[in-house]
């Protein structure tokens, strides 16, 4: 055979693409030095390590073990050996500075759990960069696709010397279109069968299940149309008219499909590998409409999930949950600082020094800009928790379960339960639906019909208002009032033990009825004179979103990009007192992020208690400091605080992969 001279030198896909007259091909992402013929790993995790540091030395990570790490979590969701021997673990993240191939021949076979439970003996790994540069995702799916060509594969495993190797690749590179491109030629055939294939990171699994359904449904004498949904986004996208003249929609995927497109039609639902490794299988069932009519309304979630060990109880828990809070973020930023900004006007605008009592109580309000800010603030704050609690129930029971959920969380906000009674709602407004669905199935087709429109809103939102209003308020009451009985009976004793304590409940549900319990013993000791307790509940209430903002900065690794994004905002919230910018990051991560907010509130509760600080003034955060008695040593309290809850979510919050 004769062999290409591959240079060692590392050469960028773009200096690649510009020698290929602009056409990225799959050598321009396969480095030679990361090529390895002869490996002979003991088991899955060396495997997975020797691959790792193959593509460490073509230059393109950035962060070896960051990526690592997100290698094994891609993992750890459902294994990427696709079966016949082969393996395409992979991984997209930020310590990825180009993408790249990294490949494995491995002659006496290892473990790899793979679907078909043979050993893999030919592997490639995949780098793929978080950027919106999504050019190197048509190569990536392209060699998935050749990947299950048994000849090209026999091929590989056969290769002599590292260059063979890449010149194999390179021709047959040169020979077979992607499979988007040949997916395009059957554009103007009247497809009987539909399927739509989508996996988690879009890059090899998707392409994998469109290439054996194509291929099955050619053995099979019939013709298909095959939307993939990968990461460089939706193509090939079915037609209404397509759909309407289907027999039978395959949907292999596992990740976000919509799927009330499909309402009335054959739907069959599948993990994507289902589509690789049993594709003849699905195109049989297809061909003899053998899968239920698939109904919107009944569809409990526009996701077909992976029934792998990721797609548990507490990880649909998980799922919903994010739900609500994705959805809430924009309304806790936008109110946030709308009434920072209103505090800001009247910190300006007034001397606090000469208000009365009830003038500092409505501190924010006192100038008519300050007042227009802080309504429209207000008004984004009163929604953030029925947006949270409806965006759970939607998650869970879809649309039916928006306006219970609405319900459920307006209730809680208007009354004593606060976040935690929002939480509790969201779930209780699901699962209400849930249960009025069964209950409607067993109805006449006619009333059945009336469900969503009439019974799921009627009978959904009077159990709603019964459960808030008899079961979750009055709990949530009945704690309170014991709380604030509580906090009377300590104020004679140990002040620095009530600052701490006063602190850390300003943390504990920030809005619900430890807050809250908190924060009206501090207003009503103001009236009765003893003002270093207001200055305890406010301290332990600003710490909170200012240790989230700092932890979001030195801590990337442990939040999402879009905490990331928000986070520096929570500066600005917790400066001005506004506790709820920290409720999206508590709500996403309860376990890890109260504790630590917990803590540091608490310590510049107690720290604030020590040093005699005063506050006057029940609201405003840094704008009132003027009023503030001993105000550097309330800002040195904060300060404390503050880094002791940045270090401890450091500490406690576990990497995102």
């Amino acid at each position: 055979m004769k062999v290409k001279n591959w240079s060692d030198n590392y050469t960028s896909c773009s200096e690649s693409m510009a020698g290929n007259g602009g056409v990225m091909r799959i050598t321009d992402l396969l480095d030679k030095r990361s090529v390895m013929l002869g490996a002979a790993p003991s088991d899955k995790k060396q495997t997975l390590e020797q691959a790792v540091a193959l593509m460490a030395k073509s230059g393109k990570i950035a962060d070896e073990e960051a990526y690592k790490r997100q290698v094994f979590a891609r993992e750890e969701e459902s294994t990427t050996g696709i079966g016949e021997g082969i393996a395409i673990p992979h991984g997209k993240c930020d310590a990825v500075t180009k993408p790249g191939l990294a490949a494995m021949v491995i002659p006496n076979g290892v473990d790899f759990e793979s679907l078909d439970d043979e050993p893999v003996t030919l592997l490639f790994l995949i780098a793929a960069p978080n950027t919106k540069d999504n050019v190197h995702l048509d190569v990536l799916s392209k060699l998935s696709v050749m990947l299950m060509d048994e000849e090209f594969t026999a091929k590989l495993r056969a290769a002599k010397s590292v260059d063979e190797f890449m010149q194999i690749v390179d021709d047959a590179d040169s020979e077979k279109a992607g499979i988007d491109e040949r997916l395009k030629t059957d554009e103007g055939k009247v497809s009987k069968i539909l399927a739509v294939t989508s996996c988690p990171t879009g890059i090899a699994h998707t392409y994998m299940a469109a290439e054996g359904l194509e291929k099955a449904a050619s053995k099979a004498g019939c013709t298909i149309k095959i939307e993939t949904r990968g990461s460089g986004g939706a193509k090939n996208v079915l037609t209404n008219q397509e759909i309407a003249d289907a027999d039978c929609i395959i949907v292999a995927a596992d990740a976000k499909v919509p799927m009330e497109r499909f309402d009335g039609k054959h739907v069959i639902q599948c993990q994507v590998s289902d589509g690789i490794s049993k594709a003849d299988e699905l195109i049989e069932r297809a061909l003899k409409q053998d899968a239920p009519i698939f109904k919107a309304g009944n569809h409990t979630e526009e996701t077909v999930q992976s029934k792998g060990k990721k797609d548990g109880f507490a990880h649909r828990i998980y799922m919903q949950l994010m739900n609500g809070v994705s959805h809430m973020l924009p309304f806790v930023v936008g109110g946030g600082i709308l009434i920072a900004i209103a505090f800001l006007i009247d910190g300006q605008s007034v001397d606090i020094n000469l208000l009365s009592a009830a003038e500092r109580a409505n501190f924010g309000t006192i100038t008519p800009a300050a007042a227009f800010f802080k309504g429209i603030g207000d008004v984004a704050f009163g929604l953030m928790l029925p947006v949270l609690a409806g965006f759970i129930a939607e998650a869970i029971a879809d649309r039916p379960g928006l306006a219970l959920g609405f319900v459920g969380g307006m209730i809680a906000a208007n009354g004593k339960s606060g976040f935690l009674g929002a939480l509790a709602a969201g779930f209780l407004a699901g699962y209400v639906i849930l249960l009025l669905k069964k209950i409607c199935d067993k109805l006449p087709e006619s009333l059945e019909k009336l469900a969503p429109v009439l019974f799921y809103p009627v009978f959904g939102i009077l159990i709603m208002g019964a459960a808030m209003n008899f079961v979750v308020e009055p709990v949530m009451g009945a704690i309170n009032t014991g709380l604030n009985s509580g906090l009377a009976s300590m104020s004679g004793t140990s002040k620095v033990l009530l600052g701490f304590i006063l602190g850390a409940m300003m943390s504990v549900d920030m809005g619900g009825p430890f807050n809250k319990a908190a924060y009206v013993f501090g207003t009503a000791s103001i009236v009765a004179g003893n003002y270093d307790i207001m200055a305890a509940v406010m301290i332990g209430g600003m710490v909170p979103p200012c240790a989230i903002a700092l932890a979001t900065i030195i801590f990337k690794d442990k939040f999402t990009k879009e905490e990331r994004q928000s986070g520096p905002v929570n500066f600005i919230m917790g400066l001005a007192f506004i506790t709820e910018g920290a409720i999206p990051y508590a709500a996403s991560d309860p376990l890890h992020v109260l504790p630590a907010c917990i803590i540091g509130a608490g310590i510049s509760g107690a720290l604030s208690e020590v040093f005699n600080c005063t506050l006057m003034a029940p609201h405003g955060g840094i704008f009132v400091f003027p009023v503030v008695g001993n105000a550097l040593m309330y800002l040195v309290a904060l300060v404390i605080g503050t880094t002791v809850s940045t270090v401890l979510l450091g500490l406690f919050k576990k990497k995102i992969a």
